[in-house]
């Protein structure tokens, strides 16, 4: 955990040297849908997830390197996890992880004028995520009788006593519009990284996010 939050914190530190270079700070906030990747060498039973909404806020500051090029790296907090729903022989049963994360998306912009005061933008590059807290609920029904059962991740590397490693790696791709100072746009974010704590027998957990935003730019 130590080594993760090290990480983490020099990432934050370049990111706020490079805030006090930038030519502009934009304010994020969005909407989130999220699923996981889980399989092992037997199954993949992620295709039975749906998508767990959610939501994101952060900032990400602009560092020109061309006309149409710029290095934009930002912090959000955003959620990700997943829910899964099913009924057997007269029972039901739900169950949702939800997951809370600080990110550091490191990506590269490329922007194109369509029109005055309006820009089409593209982005890409690695993210770094840092699971700060989670919690996993499960509900099961049958016959009007109701049990649910709640308790929280436990982040860490011991595959006997942890459910999720805490420091996660990924990719974000993006794309979106600029009117003036205010920007739409939305992301896919695709964990590379295993972060199942326990991973014996190809066990495998990795994170999927869709984000929608809206923003203003300083």
């Amino acid at each position: 955990m130590k080594k993760s939050i090290r990480i983490v914190l020099i990432v934050m530190g370049s990111f706020f040297y490079l805030q006090s270079n930038a030519q502009s700070v934009a304010l994020k906030a969005g909407f989130n849908l999220s699923n996981m990747l889980e399989k092992d060498d037997e199954d993949t039973y992620s295709d039975d997830f749906e998508m767990l909404p959610g939501f994101h806020a952060g900032l990400s500051v602009d560092v020109p390197i061309t006309d149409v090029l710029s290095f934009e790296p930002g912090i959000l907090f955003t959620t990700k996890g997943m829910k899964y729903s099913d009924t057997f022989m007269g029972a039901s049963v739900e169950a949702k992880a939800s997951l809370y994360y600080i990110d550091i998306p490191l990506t590269l912009k490329a922007s194109a004028e369509l029109a005055d005061g309006v820009k089409l933008f593209g982005v890409a590059g690695p993210y770094l995520g840092l699971g700060i807290s989670g919690k996993m609920k499960a509900t099961a029904e049958y016959m009007g009788e109701k049990v649910t059962e709640e308790e929280d991740i436990k982040w860490g590397s011991d595959e006997d006593e942890d459910d999720l490693k805490r420091l996660e790696m990924g990719a974000t791709f993006g794309a979106g519009l600029e009117f003036g100072s205010f920007l739409i746009g939305a992301n896919y974010d695709l964990g590379l990284s295993n972060i199942s704590s326990y991973q014996d027998g190809g066990a495998t957990s990795k994170n999927r996010v869709i984000r929608f935003s809206v923003g203003y730019r300083f």
